[in-house]
């Protein structure tokens, strides 16, 4: 490998030659060899956003030529674009403010707009400190970075989504609606309902986690852009904070704002906890409808069996013909890990000292795993399960006229105690309702029939 020599206030670096990071990317490379998580491409590509508006603020503060702004703003096109990826290496764990990782676009951006700039003729030269990271520090372009990143990606990825699954339970609802089918609760039958209410249950947690997750996500507007160190804002004009927030808000399309306290903005990521919070509630009700989705579909011959899902591969490698409820497997899983990161964030949170929290690569890297594992889940689901739900009408007809707890209908008309001992006869005796309030002479066949309809129970 060819290698080529940078220099930072340590000293000189050898950095590979073919890579546009600098030397404090590259200490960082050597010094944090640990796992396999490496810094978020959203992130890089939300700091892409940060660096650009920076450079055109600082422009039009007087603080930045025309020559630089431009090369500035060319690069980081290119990072939004995804030609750079390859030159952002760097691993979640490394300092807990994320200075490497604010130096590593720091430094592609100088590397690549000198290269730029001499292909033009310019003998401007971009520092990344001096003219990239100008009236910046990683204090506070991080956590900006962090709640552009997480905002957008739960808008333009997690949202939609949503409303995918979300139609598609409205679809599955409306083709269900009249097909009367047995309760149950605490795992035992109760009174029916019809499978396309039972579906519109699903569907009002999905409206539910949908309003929450945008209420929340809108405290993430809030941006620490302008705080600088610790807060003061020192090295920046006035109208920084305001103006770089504005000009965010500009090439994004999205409401971004200045934060009003900016030494809250450093040390505290209450807004991002909050926001997961909602992520961890529809990760929960996630976890219950396919827990009810593969519960309903279990069988095929000895379970409830009252739904068929799409059959997408063989589920054994021993047992000829088996085929598993993998998406639903899947969806569980994802939501497990989503309540594991809920815990990392909350507490990775609760750790800032003083002036700053130093946890921030730990807590944006499993808020957009989650937003990730969610997105993706939820189209996996959705395509490969849902929209292939289909009604076993002869099973659900059979179980609502074997069900027991029928007998509630007649609690009006006989009382609770003379209809439990209905139920308790047919099951002692493995007789029907009918057969055993007959036996028992609390009521006469007509009166049954018309008292006992599930149709008339469900309350369409």
């Amino acid at each position: 490998m060819e290698y080529r020599i940078e220099r930072d206030t340590m000293g000189e670096v050898k950095v590979p030659a073919d890579k546009y990071w600098g030397a404090q990317t590259e200490r960082s490379r050597n010094n944090f060899k640990i796992g396999n998580e490496k810094m978020p491409i959203e992130l890089v590509r939300a700091f892409a956003y940060v660096k650009q508006a920076a450079a055109k603020v600082n422009y039009d503060l007087g603080d930045l030529s025309e020559v630089k702004k431009n090369a500035i703003v060319k690069i980081c096109g290119e990072i939004l674009e995804g030609t750079l990826d390859e030159h952002f290496p760097l691993v979640v764990w490394q300092t807990g403010s994320g200075t490497q990782s604010n130096m590593n676009v720091n430094e592609v951006v100088a590397n690549k707009g000198n290269e730029w700039l001499k292909e033009n003729g310019e003998s401007e030269i971009l520092h990344p400190n001096d003219d990239v990271n100008k009236a910046q520090s990683s204090n506070d372009t991080f956590p900006t970075a962090m709640h552009i990143a997480a905002f957008m990606e739960v808008a333009e990825k997690l949202v939609p989504a949503i409303k995918a699954l979300r139609d598609t339970f409205d679809t599955k609802e409306k083709e269900f609606w009249d097909v009367v089918k047995i309760g149950r609760t605490h795992l035992q039958d109760a009174t029916p309902l019809t499978l396309g209410q039972e579906i519109s249950g699903w569907k009002a947690m999905l409206d539910k986690d949908l309003a929450m997750i945008e209420e929340s996500s809108q405290k993430l507007l809030n941006l620490a852009l302008g705080g600088t160190a610790v807060g003061t804002g020192i090295n920046t004009k006035k109208e920084f904070p305001g103006l770089s927030a504005k000009q965010i808000a500009a090439d994004t399309g999205y409401p971004f704002v200045t934060s009003d306290n900016k030494f809250h903005a450093l040390t505290s990521h209450n807004e991002i906890v909050y926001a997961h919070g909602a992520l961890k509630a529809l990760a929960a009700d996630l976890m219950k409808i396919a827990n009810d989705v593969r519960w309903l579909a279990s069988g095929p011959r000895s379970g409830i069996g009252e739904i068929a899902i799409p059959e997408n591969e063989p589920g054994s490698s021993i047992m000829p013909g088996k085929v598993n409820p993998t998406q639903s497997e899947a969806l569980t899983m994802i939501a497990t890990q989503i309540v594991g990161n809920d815990a990392t964030i909350g507490f990775a949170a609760s750790q800032g000292n003083f002036e700053l929290n130093v946890f921030k690569p730990v807590i944006i890297y499993n808020f957009l795993q989650t937003v990730k594992l969610l997105t993706e889940g939820i189209h996996s689901f959705n395509d490969n399960c849902a929209v292939g739900i289909t009604a076993n009408e002869d099973k659900i007809k059979e179980n609502v006229e074997r069900s027991l707890m029928l007998v509630t209908a007649l609690n009006p008309h006989i009382g609770y105690e003379k209809a439990a001992k209905i139920a308790k006869t047919a099951f002692k005796d493995n007789s029907t309702l009918k057969e055993a309030a007959l036996k028992l002479e609390f009521l006469t066949e007509d009166e049954f029939k018309a008292w006992v309809d599930p149709a008339n129970m469900v309350n369409k």
